[in-house]
């Protein structure tokens, strides 16, 4: 069985694969619906027993140990519009392709604590995921979809809509989804996305 998470230290050199939680930097945005990446992200660090405190390729990083590869975790500072700038300084650093970048995001076409792995895909309309394939030149990287939520009201604006927080009810499924992802990732990163697919989509 695949030991997911190691709290050993990851020896120094290239990774394995970046995984990326999309979220807008700064308290004010802190447990917003569109910084459900950035939540998963910090899940998994604390599993793997790091911080995510390193400044580099224009967003906070740090490596760890999932499954038995090594992986950069990235949340890009450069708000969400930019977050492609982030990813392929990265992605160019360690000459990764496509396909070794996990990028993990908010989807308001699910209910909160659903997920949602797909191998490839489009942006979906949203607007990190527009720059990241824009700046990739591809959208041949693997993704996991949170759900957040649709608008309550047609007329509320979608902006307001993703900087909102999520209510108590949500945020327990939120947590519970973010530990599913978590699950997900060790075996995507391990070569094992169709068993991510069949345990975890809703």
């Amino acid at each position: 069985m695949l030991h997911l998470f190691s709290r050993n230290k990851p020896s120094p050199g290239p990774v394995d694969a970046i995984i990326v939680g999309l979220g807008n930097p700064g308290r004010q945005y802190e447990g917003t619906r569109h910084n459900a990446g950035f939540f998963v992200l910090d899940t998994l660090a604390e599993q793997c027993g790091v911080n995510i405190d390193r400044i580099k390729f224009k967003g906070l990083t740090c490596d760890a140990v999932v499954g038995d590869k090594r992986v950069l975790l990235l949340k890009p500072s450069t708000y969400m519009n930019l977050s492609g700038e982030s990813v392929r300084e990265a992605m160019q650093f360690y000459k990764l392709p496509p396909e070794q970048v996990i990028i993990v995001y908010d989807d308001i076409s699910l209910p909160p604590g659903k997920l949602r792995i797909r191998r490839k895909g489009s942006d979906g309309g949203q607007n990190g995921m527009k720059n990241i394939i824009y700046l990739m030149g591809a959208d041949t990287f693997p993704r996991i979809k949170m759900g957040i939520g649709a608008k309550p009201n047609p007329q509320w604006d979608l902006a307001d809509w993703v900087l909102s927080r999520f209510t108590e009810s949500e945020a327990k499924e939120l947590t519970q989804a973010a530990k599913n992802a978590c699950e997900a990732l060790a075996l995507m990163v391990n070569g094992q996305e169709a068993q991510a697919m069949n345990q975890f989509n809703s």
